[in-house]
């Protein structure tokens, strides 16, 4: 048997945020409207600080605006509570992302609460699980989810009727993929770390999608032959090869055995990773034409 194809994620993405582009200025030309994005991050984290860096310059390559508020880690809860009212009566901003983790003095679900779903645009509101479960077509979609969504249906097309795994439960990933691949028609099965025959659960599946956070857990032997193979991991691990002290990046899935079974995989790093961000910028653009009575393009 060949290898499995390889899902380039970055590709998919480049490709993403330049049909984004075309509508953002399509959007301009029409209703002399440009998408903002407010992107608040709390603390130094250097992970975070990376990635808002690379989400102001992606929102702008778009042509849509971006305001970065960056607040000190000892920010109180109200005062980010207050900036977070701001920005939900700012015309100017359409789409508000608060960055996670915040730090342990401040409450999370206190927070997110505080967002306007209307302006959600990573997804976590509790009006936009909701809208998501549902299947309102409405709903913010978290953007890792949709991401991996959007590469499954270029890949195999109508995902009507195939067995799906979700290896993960998270509220982040994986309880929205299963909600987007019942949406799709799939039959699904969210499986965790409590899962009884879980490497028998993964061998059912056509589709699976991983996002568990431990570090190549998934062996290709728990892979049915053909299947389509999404890993949302994004694990750090040693690497001596490289040198002392050296790391590299691997997912949930053992590609080194998984490409030899799975019909189809996301490689890590380039297969998730660079969607979720495009996804965002997608979001804040449904976002903007749902403010303001527009239909939703589709991208």
């Amino acid at each position: 048997m060949s290898e499995a194809t390889i899902i380039d994620g970055k590709a998919f993405a480049e490709a993403l945020r330049g049909r984004i582009g075309s509508e953002v200025s399509r959007l301009k030309a029409d209703h002399d409207l440009t998408p903002g994005l407010a992107v608040v991050l709390v603390g130094e984290d250097p992970a975070s600080q990376v990635y808002v860096r690379n989400k102001g310059k992606q929102t702008l390559e778009v042509g849509m605006n971006s305001y970065e508020h960056k607040l000190a880690d000892d920010t109180a809860e109200e005062t980010l509570l207050k900036l977070i009212e701001d920005l939900n009566n700012d015309d100017k901003v359409n789409g508000i992302l608060v960055q996670l983790p915040l730090p342990d003095h401040i409450n999370e679900s206190a927070v997110l609460a505080a967002i306007d779903p209307a302006k959600d645009v990573d997804g976590f509101h509790v009006v936009n699980v909701g809208l998501l479960t549902t299947g309102d077509d409405k709903a913010m979609v978290p953007c890792t989810p949709w991401g991996c969504l959007m590469m499954l249906k270029d890949q195999l097309g109508s995902l009507s009727g195939k067995k799906a795994v979700v290896l993960g439960r998270s509220n982040i990933v994986g309880k929205p993929m299963a909600a987007l691949l019942l949406k799709e028609s799939c039959t699904v099965t969210i499986a965790h770390s409590r899962t009884r025959d879980l490497a028998d659960e993964c061998r059912a599946a056509d589709i699976l999608v991983a996002a568990v956070g431990r570090p190549e857990m998934v062996p290709g032997d728990w892979i049915k032959p053909g299947a389509t193979v999404i890993d949302v991991g994004i694990n750090r691990i040693d690497a001596p090869e490289k040198g002392e002290g050296k790391t590299r990046l691997v997912g949930d899935v053992d590609f080194t055995s998984a490409v030899k079974v799975a019909g189809a995989i996301t490689p890590v790093p380039g297969g998730v990773g660079p969607m979720t961000i495009a996804c965002l910028l997608r979001n804040t653009l449904a976002a903007t034409c749902l403010q303001k009575g527009l239909n939703v393009p589709e991208v």
